[in-house]
């Protein structure tokens, strides 16, 4: 009998250790751009077993394939699992921004900066919607708040002497235009 009850609980335990081997052998291919292997194992996996990660990656997967609508789906499919997973808003904000749908963007730069309060690169891509919008001053929020998380991008530097020039503040933006020079060794003239 003890047997028994050690084989249905092997039996019954192995689609969860199945779907965690598939889910971590897919990231793996993932990460070596094998695009193809990466989705065949996630599409082994049950959809009611298929964590937050692994929707956000079949996301990844078909936004690189071009298939916008299709990675928005997963995306919204990744916060069904885990509402408070970042990354899943950021990319939907990513895709939004890339269409042109500014005030979605925003409002999932938002969420995605809400939950991860350390990640410069939300801060920089929700002031690229600000500035898209004409909301220069929030764009300046957010950009300050970017450099002062992770300094040495020079995108953010180059932004905010936007950001600066159209608020009129000639001093600052030369100021922003000499920091993105400095790390990028160019000699780019406020204009």
């Amino acid at each position: 009998m003890k047997k028994f009850l050690i084989v249905l609980l092997l039996i019954f335990s192995m689609p969860c250790f199945a779907s965690e081997d598939l889910s971590k052998q897919a990231t793996a291919f993932y990460s070596d751009n094998n695009y193809q292997k990466t989705m065949d194992l996630i599409l082994q996996i049950d959809e009611k077993d298929r964590s937050a990660k692994d929707w956000l990656i079949l996301g990844n997967v078909l936004d690189d394939k071009g298939e916008k609508d299709n990675a928005i789906f997963m995306y919204q499919k990744a916060l069904t699992v885990d509402k408070k997973f970042y990354k899943a808003y950021y990319n939907l904000a990513n895709n939004y921004l890339e269409n042109n749908q500014f005030n979605m963007a925003i409002d999932n730069y938002k969420k995605a900066a809400s939950l991860n309060k350390e990640n410069p690169y939300i801060l920089y891509n929700l002031a690229c919607a600000y500035i898209k919008v004409g909301e220069i001053k929030k764009a300046k929020t957010n950009l300050n708040k970017a450099i002062m998380l992770k300094s040495d991008v020079p995108e953010f530097h180059y932004n905010l002497a936007y950001v600066y020039k159209n608020l009129g503040k000639e001093k600052l933006a030369q100021t922003y235009l000499d920091n993105f020079n400095k790390l990028t060794g160019n000699t780019i003239e406020a204009k």
